[in-house]
């Protein structure tokens, strides 16, 4: 029986030992190397007196970093990345939160690293990688500690941003993970023939569809560089160089290649699956990518990160041309609640908040029950025993088949001169040929809409589109046109920025 991740490298590192693993396209490990990686670090920390406890990481994207989560996790710890790019408040803050007494980092941070120390954020022990790798395994102590872990022990702390500028951070179990792994294994149908391209940093869940697969089945993942996320056509070059045949990207990703001409340039035509989500993909790009590439599947994933990242799919199929893309149905061994605002299940077609109930509810966040109380939940359906659910914030509905659909954030909807107004609806109308990307924010102090959007169409031609499809009181007071719309790390459009942009803008 599963009761812990490591058993998914013990095992295909026994099995496949030559087998490349990770690959940043340079160099890589293979997953024998990263099996004696992970023991070598875990007997380390061991060694110094580190167990049950978290252990920050500050490392660049690399498959050492994926190494050194594991060896964390030999160790009895758990892990919690950070990022040199982090501003320095932000990392402060999840130290903060964590008050760990070991930061692992690599030779290129360590300045970094010994500079937190220095300021007094950090005030414990800074590991360096390649020492904790290149010390003596004991598989003694590994074993000792092995017979103590369960499957409810914390393995990672992801932080997530918080709505009081205070981040989250997000403790997972190797139980949830476990269900997540062989949950998404069975509905998207990855195999040991599977190569992977992963898109977002480490230190967020997202990388989770990639990794544990990789390790659980024996495929091979390449840590796509950064930079080449701003120049598509290399991009696309880049899959196809390496036969790169599933991606797991966020939507911002795939409008990027799409909407800058790229997948006639260089279609990237080794792909057979192409998973998408974190928000909701524009229907005139999700179009071009299904013209472009006509025999590979398509899935649309959705979850939150409380809920151990994705935690339904949608297996792509014709859709009417004004039909929004469903999440779909959620994955083997998690319910989905939608829940009316007086704690009822949502009928068909009536909406609700969607709430997630099973192994994929995650411990909370960590240091912080205030937060957690809020968001993780006992499920109102249920006043027999205690069941906790984690409420999503998101608001949905079923369709006539059944097929769930994201509507909006539930803090997404505005009261504007008497009328309830949501955000997405804006954004879906302005989803028109020449737009790559919009989004609506609501300019609280002047009481107004504002759309920003990339694309080639003037704001004059915009909003007489809009006024075909929506009622005078939803259209924007102000149309602005950007080169690019602001990112947050992982991806998402960053609603804060453009939010605090329009309440600055004089027009």
């Amino acid at each position: 029986m599963l009761t812990n991740i490591l058993q998914y490298l013990d095992v295909t590192a026994r099995r496949l030992p030559d087998k490349l693993a990770f690959s940043d396209g340079t160099g890589g490990l293979t997953f024998a190397a990263l099996d004696h990686a992970s023991r070598a670090a875990g007997s380390a920390l061991l060694s110094r007196g580190f167990s049950r406890e978290p252990v920050a990481v500050l490392m660049d994207k690399h498959p050492e970093e994926i190494a050194a989560f594991f060896g964390i996790i030999r160790a009895g710890c758990f892990y919690a990345a950070m990022d040199a790019d982090m501003p320095e408040p932000r990392m402060k803050l999840i130290l903060d939160t964590l008050a760990p007494r070991c930061l692992v980092c690599d030779a290129k941070n360590l300045k970094k690293a010994q500079e937190l120390a220095v300021s007094g954020a950090f005030t414990g022990d800074v590991l360096l990688w390649d020492e904790l790798a290149a010390s003596p395994v004991d598989e003694a102590a590994l074993d000792a500690v092995r017979d103590t872990q369960i499957d409810c022990d914390p393995i990672y702390v992801v932080f997530t941003s918080g709505s009081t500028g205070v981040p989250k951070g997000v403790a997972a179990c190797h139980r949830s993970v476990i269900d997540y792994t062989e949950s998404l294994c069975e509905a998207i149908g990855f195999s040991e023939d599977t190569v992977f391209a992963n898109q977002t940093p480490l230190y967020f869940d997202a990388p989770l569809k990639e990794i544990m697969p990789t390790i659980r089945l024996g495929a091979t993942c390449y840590l796509v560089p950064r930079m080449l996320f701003s120049f598509p056509v290399p991009l696309c070059r880049y899959l196809t160089d390496h036969k790169v045949n599933t991606i797991c990207w966020v939507v911002s990703a795939l409008t990027m290649i799409s909407s800058l001409g790229a997948l006639e340039a260089h279609k990237p035509d080794t792909l057979t699956t192409v998973c998408f989500g974190s928000e909701v993909f524009p229907r005139t790009q999700y179009d071009k990518w299904r013209a472009a590439l006509p025999d590979a599947r398509f899935f649309n994933l959705y979850g939150p990160t409380e809920a151990t990242g994705m935690s339904c799919f949608w297996p792509a199929r014709d859709l009417a041309p004004d039909e929004p893309i469903p999440v779909g149905r959620p994955f083997r061994n998690t319910d989905i609640l939608l829940l009316t605002p007086d704690g009822r299940r949502a009928g068909r077609g009536e909406e609700g908040e969607i709430c997630m109930r099973g192994t994929c509810v995650t411990l909370g966040y960590y240091n912080d029950p205030g937060r957690t109380s809020a968001a993780f939940v006992q499920n109102p359906l249920n006043t027999a025993y205690p069941e906790i659910i984690y409420r999503t914030g998101d608001i949905g509905r079923y369709n006539e088949r059944g097929e769930l659909l994201f509507l909006h954030r539930r803090d997404a909807q505005i009261k504007l001169m008497g009328h309830r107004v949501e955000l997405g609806e804006v954004e879906a109308a302005a989803d028109a040929e020449g737009v790559r990307a919009a989004c609506c924010v609501f300019d609280a102090p002047r009481q107004r809409l504002v759309l920003y959007y990339a694309g080639d169409v003037t704001p004059d031609a915009l909003l007489a589109g809009l006024k075909n499809r929506l009622p005078r009181y939803m259209l924007p007071a102000a149309l602005h046109a950007l080169p690019a719309l602001p990112h947050t790390p992982n991806g998402k459009i960053d609603r804060a920025e453009l939010r605090e942009r329009a309440e600055r803008e004089q027009i």
